[in-house]
């Protein structure tokens, strides 16, 4: 059956672009119609996020809202396929807007160059239907989840690690389990590496941020099975899905307010860590000891050779972290010790808090720089 305009809501131009969604009959016209008037609030315009918009734009959702304040970056591109060579140094949200209208130029899009936040975050999100979390750290997830619960928002879930990532479904509907039903509590700070130093396959956000963006269309259409109570794990490697069924416990419900969730991850601690008294030292302090010719200090940087080899602190001795753990580099850093204070540091401080509690089992002492080597350029940067 042909379609004109006179049966709907959607322009000639509209009905032609949308035409395989319309031949559906789980979608249709109305379902089409539902699409446009809705609204999706993106957090992250990253690796999830940049399929996620992508797909969402070309499905016809009728406003988009991006919060980002983060910048494009060459070491971005392998996978935040949104942005292009040309969006270098460009606002990720910036960059994104530009791509998506390009896709199509039906979708109204709000960008937000702004950190999400306990003071924004409701501000924000309540004009949207539907909200979906790519973001890359939890307390934004923690965040992004409570203020879901307060606005009673579907809130869809995805993240990613390595070969591995996952999607769900939160807070779709009174019973429907939340992102505290899945991690009740914030793991120690220092027992999550960040996707730099982890690494992560560049395809696999791509399917990740695409269910993300199938379970959005289904929710806004009324069609199919959302991941509601069920956890969707994907591993490349292997090729294979398994799902994991999440319960709902009521009294991860009861969240009258936001929060500091900066402060609320960090007060999980690694058990017994007081026991390893572990030293630290600002990068202010290093640089005025650096300046001190009379300490014999060695630096070790315990990233990666490729981390090493973009730029270290200078005079620092490279022993990465794979080789104290796997004992191969404790002999050599011994001697080090015994004619030298070793300072360690890594890309933002935790690797090399692991070196150093590793370390102390073999009686080997040394100081953690705080912040590690992105403390230590943002702090010559303020310097000159």
């Amino acid at each position: 059956m042909e379609i004109t305009e006179n049966q709907t809501n959607l322009s000639a131009e509209e009905i032609s672009r949308y035409a395989r969604h319309l031949s559906l009959p789980e979608i249709g016209i109305k379902g089409q119609e539902k699409l446009k008037v809705s609204s999706v609030a993106c957090i992250g315009t990253g690796g999830l996020g940049s399929p996620l918009l992508i797909y969402l734009a070309a499905a016809g959702i009728g406003r988009i809202g991006i919060i980002d304040f983060d910048f494009v970056e060459d070491s971005n591109l392998q996978r935040q396929i949104i942005h292009t060579t040309n969006s270098i140094g460009e606002l990720k949200t910036h960059s994104a807007k530009k791509q998506i209208l390009k896709i199509n130029p039906y979708c109204k899009i709000d960008i937000f160059d702004e950190k999400l936040t306990s003071i924004n975050a409701l501000d924000i999100l309540k004009n949207y239907n539907v909200i979906c979390d790519c973001s890359d750290n939890f307390p934004t997830r923690y965040l992004i989840n409570d203020a879901c619960l307060l606005l009673n928002k579907p809130n869809i879930y995805g993240s990613i690690a390595r070969f591995e990532g996952q999607a769900s479904v939160f807070n779709l509907k009174k019973d429907s389990p939340n992102y505290r039903d899945l991690i009740p509590t914030p793991p120690p700070k220092e027992l999550i590496p960040s996707c730099s130093e982890a690494g992560v396959m560049g395809i696999l956000p791509g399917i990740i941020g695409i269910i993300q963006a199938t379970e959005a269309i289904k929710i806004i259409t009324n069609i199919g099975d959302p991941l509601d109570g069920r956890l969707l794990i994907f591993n490349a490697l292997k090729m294979s899905f398994k799902e994991l069924k999440l319960k709902s416990n009521p009294t991860n419900k009861n969240i009258n307010k936001l929060i500091d969730y900066e402060s609320f991850c960090s007060k999980i601690k690694i058990k017994n860590e007081i026991d390893f008294n572990i030293q630290s030292i600002s990068v202010e302090d290093l640089k005025i000891l650096l300046n001190q010719p009379l300490d014999k200090i060695l630096l070790i940087d315990v990233r990666n050779p490729i981390e090493y080899n973009q730029g270290s602190i200078s005079g620092s001795k490279l022993i990465p972290l794979s080789t104290i753990e796997s004992g191969e580099a404790i002999d050599e850093i011994k001697k080090f010790s015994l004619k030298n204070n070793l300072y360690i540091f890594c890309k933002s401080g935790k690797r090399s808090l692991r070196a150093i509690k590793h370390l102390k089992k073999y009686r080997i002492s040394g100081i953690n720089i705080e912040g590690g080597i992105e403390a230590w350029n943002k702090h010559q940067r303020n310097s000159n």
